[in-house]
């Protein structure tokens, strides 16, 4: 009973052990180029906001991308107001200039992607804004500033724990022209698993039979 008891106290130190390894790597490392940022991904799926209509429409929104969903709100003062153009290319904004486009419920995926960029009052491209973008995973946050943003201006976090949210807001100056962050193409998903995952697990796995077969003696 003795040998039992103390192999199943070192199985749950070297469980304990792995858990605190992954905690003390956990991190968010960010893309600007969507083809590098989709080519680290092992599935993904992009919601084109091209079934809305170019006009109020409420808050939340419970979005797709391919084959998985996520929901998308703003605040907190109004709802959203997409931009560009109805029946063309639609952009997912906000109504009010400085309201925080939020994106969350991604059902434990570890990517999120897309096109980032300024609309005017008119719904139309506004160049050469600036952006503010955070991303939260497990215990990690990561904020990224955007600058000269175009319709093309990408960026993509990836994260080493399921992300729980991505936050859009303007980096306007007070008393300047007021400008609406706006998304396009958002892309969710999960990353190819990197060589040190591989490894951790085959470790983890190695410590587990090992233990089970002093256990077993």
């Amino acid at each position: 009973m003795k040998s039992k008891s103390l192999s199943l106290k070192s199985l749950s130190f070297a469980a304990a052990l792995l858990c605190a390894s992954a905690a003390a790597q956990a991190e968010i490392i960010f893309f600007t180029d969507r083809a590098a940022f989709l080519a680290a991904l092992s599935s993904s799926g992009t919601d084109t906001f091209d079934d809305l209509t170019v006009s109020q429409t409420s808050s939340p929104l419970l979005r797709s991308a391919g084959a998985y969903s996520y929901r998308a709100s703003v605040g907190p003062v109004s709802n959203f107001w997409p931009a560009g153009t109805t029946g063309g290319d639609v952009w997912l904004a906000a109504t009010v200039s400085n309201d925080i486009i939020t994106f969350d419920n991604f059902g434990g995926l570890r990517a999120v992607g897309g096109n980032f960029f300024g609309s005017d009052a008119a719904g139309a491209f506004s160049p050469n804004r600036s952006l503010v973008l955070t991303a939260t995973g497990g215990a990690t946050t990561r904020t990224v500033n955007l600058y000269d943003t175009t319709i093309s201006t990408f960026l993509g976090f990836i994260s080493t724990d399921a992300l729980s949210t991505v936050t859009l807001q303007t980096e306007g100056i007070p008393g300047g022209t007021a400008y609406w962050s706006t998304a396009n193409n958002v892309t969710i998903g999960m990353p190819v698993p990197e060589p040190e995952t591989y490894g951790m697990l085959l470790l983890g796995l190695g410590l587990v039979g090992f233990m089970a077969r002093r256990r077993a003696r």
